[in-house]
């Protein structure tokens, strides 16, 4: 009787107890943070560069009537310039980037091969490079912040004449120039509108052929031409701002 007489008050404790955890604040887990954009390479850009150019091939030559001319100075020196192109990535994240880029350049190399014919100075007459610019298509492949591209495309260049063109009397080559630039490079963007690149190029500007040589004995002196040119290598590092 004493058991059955419990029964009721012990279901009204269950009862209550059962009402009161239902009242208790519920754990939910907190939302998941938004998931950060995707980086892509898509956008317009403007950038600075800065290198060194070289040129190849020995430093002499032989001349066929007066022998070997062996020129003075350096063979390379200080690029720098600007550029500004577009890119267009095909999936965001990882995948191929197509592009295209031109830019301007002024150079510190553009030496007119200046030299002597064993003791007797020897001038250059051709024209020297003081700038060059390319417009080239580039293709890519990204790995999220990082691009590794091919690149090529027109070249051009031109600079100003010799002092001693007035003492050659044989036709001068044009101060103008134009001819092709191969390269690649890899890029990593800072930031999504701050890039670093570091890029090699090839550049050809055509040939020019070795000329006459003439010989003035009232300085004493040689005129020429030079050497044949088949073009010269950049090696640069570059900062792009992406739009």
């Amino acid at each position: 009787m004493i058991r059955r007489s419990m029964l009721p008050g012990l279901a009204g404790i269950l009862l209550a107890s059962g009402a009161g955890a239902a009242d208790l604040p519920q754990r939910v887990a907190p939302p998941l943070p938004p998931a950060p954009p995707v980086f892509t390479w898509t956008g317009f850009y403007v950038g600075a560069n800065a290198g060194y150019g070289f040129r190849g091939g020995a430093s002499s030559d032989t001349d066929a009537t007066y022998g070997t001319v062996t020129e003075s100075g350096g063979k390379g020196g200080f690029v720098g310039g600007g550029q500004i192109g577009y890119n267009y990535q095909l999936t965001p994240g990882s995948g191929w980037v197509l592009g295209a880029e031109a830019d301007i350049q002024g150079t510190g190399f553009g030496r007119r091969g200046d030299g002597t014919i064993g003791a007797t100075p020897y001038y250059g007459v051709s024209p020297s490079l003081d700038w060059f610019g390319t417009v080239r298509g580039r293709l890519g492949y990204a790995f999220d912040r990082w691009l590794v591209y091919g690149t090529g495309g027109f070249a051009y260049g031109g600079g100003s004449r010799s002092p001693y063109a007035a003492s050659y009397p044989y036709t001068l080559p044009d101060t103008a120039r134009i001819g092709y630039a191969l390269g690649g490079g890899v890029e990593y963007a800072l930031t999504d509108h701050i890039s670093v690149k570091v890029e090699g190029l090839y550049v050809d500007l055509g040939r020019r052929g070795t000329g006459t040589t003439v010989y003035d004995a009232t300085v004493p002196a040689y005129y020429g031409t030079g050497r044949s040119e088949s073009g010269f290598g950049v090696v640069r590092g570059g900062l792009n701002y992406k739009f």
